[in-house]
Formats: structure tokens, sequence, C-alpha cells
């Protein structure tokens, strides 16, 4: 007797508005969300998921991926020869070492004599002094990242006790940086990968501030990936009762970094109210440290609490209120490049968002100044450009041309 029961459509039986929907729905954001960002209207957004509105064309099908947080075109698409990573990410010419020192095993005994953890903290500061300097830091990390990794491995592996805790502190923040050189990349898995084992060697450390840095560098993976912001916010949260509650400044930092991750993870999901009351409480601890301290390699401080507030507004849509942040912050506050240049294009986005070309310009062309290696690989900046190039104010168009073609941008 045949069943009255409809079936459950596959994933290839999905129309494209059906997978619209899902990935909406799955990255916890509500249409009118979706639809401000994209600049419709909320009945564009359902008549997409309905079928009424066919597929975009290329250009805004990316934005919509984007917006949703959809790695790969294909979930939205179903046809698995279209890649998002394939348009919107360019790739750094050291990606193929930098998977290869991530993806090898060294199975056998291996008779050298590791590195103390004392050496390995110090080769670990100058590889964020290089990440955090102006130049090519991406150019320049790869040098010292693939044999740093290999070291705190082995030194994580053959140590034991007590110098073996510290060189897995080690060998995590060393799985950061990785992390940071892999971001904007086209290699996802490898950013998971990299997220996933520095929490689990954080963990296994038992080292409460290198568990609270993991979930920090976790709470960037899962946000990027478009993923649930309830898991996100549960990390953070509990990363930050495991930070003890004293006047130490390391521990108001990285107890302060949680507060601005779940900011961070409720703004990008469109819940103002929640998000403004988790940046107070970073804000909160910013106050707590004084206006001149700045971790040494987190960064957290008055600095970027402010500097993320520019994006936590632009995320919610809020572009004027934005640039009222960016015109009152104050950059000498930010002792890194590449966090200076990342608050400067966060800045040209909000004037993208108010159709302001010429200063979105301006400050792309600051931003480079900063950080090349930083504005090279940024999203917004290689998804804005060819639209500056071809209708941007004419005074900028050329400016615009020729900071695409620096930064190989295909226009």
């Amino acid at each position: 007797m045949p069943s009255d029961a409809t079936p459950t459509p596959t994933t290839a039986t999905l129309t494209f508005g059906e997978r619209v929907q899902r990935a909406r729905t799955r990255a916890g954001k509500t249409r009118a969300y979706v639809a401000d960002v994209m600049g419709h209207s909320v009945e564009w957004v359902k008549a997409i998921e309905t079928g009424r509105i066919g597929m975009p064309r290329l250009p805004k099908l990316l934005r919509l991926a984007r917006v949703l947080g959809v790695e790969d075109i294909t979930e939205l698409t179903g046809d698995d020869r279209i890649a998002a990573a394939t348009y919107t990410k360019a790739e750094h010419t050291a990606l193929p070492l930098m998977r290869h020192a991530l993806t090898r095993y060294q199975l056998g005994p291996v008779d050298e004599e590791p590195e103390s953890a004392a050496v390995l903290a110090a080769r670990l500061r100058q590889a964020w002094k290089l990440w955090h300097a102006r130049g090519d830091h991406r150019t320049a990390i790869i040098a010292l990242l693939p044999s740093l990794l290999t070291d705190t491995q082995h030194a994580a592996r053959v140590l034991d006790g007590a110098d073996r805790r510290r060189a897995l502190v080690a060998l995590a923040e060393t799985y950061h940086l990785a992390q940071l050189f892999l971001s904007f990349q086209p290699a996802p898995d490898l950013v998971m990968l990299t997220g996933d084992r520095g929490m689990a060697v954080a963990q296994d450390a038992d080292s409460p501030r290198a568990m609270a840095a993991a979930a920090w560098y976790v709470n960037h993976v899962h946000r990027d990936a478009g993923e649930s912001a309830q898991e996100r916010v549960e990390l953070a949260e509990q990363a930050a009762v495991l930070i003890p509650s004293d006047d130490d400044p390391d521990h108001i930092a990285r107890r302060g970094l949680q507060y601005l991750a779940v900011a961070l993870s409720y703004a990008k999901t469109g819940q103002a109210g929640d998000a403004w009351r988790y940046w107070d409480k970073a804000d909160a601890a910013a106050r707590q440290l004084g206006a001149d301290y700045a971790h040494p390699w987190l960064i957290f401080g008055r600095g970027i609490v402010d500097g993320y507030a520019i994006t936590m507004h632009n995320d919610l849509m809020e572009p004027a209120r934005a640039l009222e942040v960016a015109n009152a912050l104050d950059l000498d506050r930010i002792p890194s490049a590449t966090r200076r240049s990342y608050h400067l294009i966060e800045t040209a986005r909000a004037h993208d968002l108010l159709d302001e070309g010429a200063a979105s310009v301006g400050y792309l062309k600051k931003a480079f100044r900063e950080s090349p290696e930083t504005i090279q690989y940024n999203l917004h900046t290689r998804g804005a450009l060819p639209g500056l190039v071809k209708s941007g104010p004419r005074m900028v168009r050329e400016d615009a041309a020729e900071l695409a073609r620096e930064l190989g941008v295909p226009v």
C-alpha cells in the first residue's frame, strides 16, 4: 500500500530558493537583515526563497553568498562547477607550503632534543611582531611559521610535566598564527583545522588563558562560516568564566576578548540589543586596562574595542553610526598594522553602504598603505573595487583601477 507521506526533498532536489532559505536559517539571519544588506525589500528575499524570482546574476549571487556566510556557492546553486572562493578569494603563493606544514605527520621516533619553552616563546614573540608590523605580513610570517610549527609539535610530543604544558601553550599560539595566515584564503578546510587544533591543544595544556585565546579564534572561524551564533556565544561565555576575576591585565584582556567575540556574533545575526550589551562589557574591560594598554599579541585594548564597533554597526546596517565611531577612532591606540588596515577597510565599507564611493576609495588606499596583504585578501575590498572602477565617482575611478591593479583584483 503506497504511503501518503510526502518525501523529504534531498539536497540534490532542492530549488535555488529553498537552498537560500536553508542557508539563511542555518546562519540565524532574518529576511529583514538579508534584505537590508542586499539593498532590497523583505519581499525580494521572500520572492527569491519561494521561487517567484530566479537566481540573480553572478555579482549579486556572490554577494548573497557572502551575506549568508556560504563559502561554496554550490550550496546555493547546486552546480558543482562554480565555487565562491574561485571568484572572491585570492591565493597567497605560499599557501601550498602552509598546507604541507599542517598536513604532514611525523610518526617515527625523533632523537633531536626539543627546544625549551623559553626559546619557543621567544620565537613566537618574533613571529607575532612580524604579523602585526607594516609591510607584507603574510609573506614575512611564512618564513618562520612552518619550522615553528614543527618544533612546537616536537616539543609538545617529547617533553613532559610543566614543560609539556608550556610547549602546548606555544603550540596553540602557533596554530592561531597559522589560522591568521589562512584567513581570507581559499582553504576553508585548513581554517577549520587550525581553529580546532588550537582549541584541542589549549585544552590539553589545561590553561585557561590558552583556552580563552583559542575561543577568540574559534569564534572567528564559525562566525565567518555563518554557523549558529548560539554555539559561538556559549563557547565565549565558558571561556570568560575560566579566566580568574583579578586585576591581572592579561586576564582582563582575555576576558574582554570573549565579550567582544559575543558582541560580534550577535551583530552578525542582527541582534542589536544583545550585541551592544556585550560590547559594553568589552568596553568596561578596556576602560579598566586604561587608554594606552594593548595586549602584546591579541591586541585587546581601547583601540580594537572601538574599531570593532565600526564592524558591528556595519553588520547591523547602521553605516552612519559606524562612521561616527570611525571619525573618533584613534588608530595610534592600535599597535598592529594589520588591525589598523582592517578597521580602515570597515570604514570604507560604511561609506560603500551609504553610496559614498569617493570616500570609500580614499580609505581603501589608506588601508593599503598600512598593510598591503591585509587589504589584498579582504573580501569586501575584492568585491567592492570592480564596482568602484566601473561606476564609482568619475574623479576616483582611476584611483580605484590603480588599486585594483596593485592588488590583482580583476575588474
